[in-house]
């Protein structure tokens, strides 16, 4: 059985749009709204209406989502269920512009064909009752893809180390009040010294891989 939860809600903080994030994650280099990438790529990227792992789902506009959107698909579960890793799709503590990691979308179109979709809406914890409408998927070839891939690892990790050096300086400013100066000291080096590991993985892991022979 298929877990239709994602694995991680927000991952970043600040304010992403979905096609700035899109075009980070997946390196298909296409500007504008959402609305237009679809007849953007025409010529510049092959195009299709079957999911694949790096490849970015277009949406149409719609009446409450005039600008379109634009998602790019993190993993292929079955052929009509896939995960996305998107922008600005779902309030998160109250706050748009969050990011969404492997989200749920599942194709509910009748000929299977992806051009209506329900995705998972982390207010309600479930699919919704919304269809939306998509025009299919943009791919990208295979280098753009490594790339792309070594890429928003990075930005993820980047985000997530935001993340750790906000609850560091909280947990900092509340030893400021609760402890010596020692234990502070001391507690401001270690999550010092986790924010540093945690970019040093990520950026070694990109190292590791433009080292590889091809």
């Amino acid at each position: 059985m298929i877990s239709l939860l994602p694995v991680s809600g927000a991952v970043a903080d600040g304010y992403w749009q979905c096609v700035p994030f899109a075009r980070l994650m997946s390196g298909i280099q296409i500007f504008g709204d959402a609305r237009t990438w679809w007849s953007q790529a025409t010529g510049k990227y092959d195009t299709g209406f079957a999911p694949k792992a790096g490849a970015v789902l277009c949406f149409k506009p719609t009446g409450r989502m005039t600008l379109g959107h634009v998602a790019f698909v993190s993993q292929v579960l079955t052929d009509r269920v896939i995960q996305v890793t998107h922008a600005n799709w779902s309030m998160m503590n109250g706050a748009r512009g969050q990011v969404e990691q492997d989200v749920t979308v599942v194709d509910v179109s009748p000929a299977g064909d992806w051009s209506e979709v329900k995705v998972w809406y982390d207010p309600i914890r479930d699919l919704g009752s919304t269809v939306y409408p998509t025009n299919g998927f943009i791919y990208q070839n295979a280098q753009a893809t490594r790339i792309a891939v070594a890429t928003s690892k990075l930005a993820l990790a980047q985000n997530a180390a935001v993340s750790l050096a906000k609850q560091a300086a909280n947990q900092v400013a509340a030893t400021v009040r609760a402890s010596s100066p020692l234990d502070m000291i001391n507690q401001a080096a270690d999550n010092t010294d986790r924010i540093a590991a945690l970019i040093q993985a990520a950026q070694g892991q990109d190292d590791d891989k433009a080292q590889a022979p091809r």
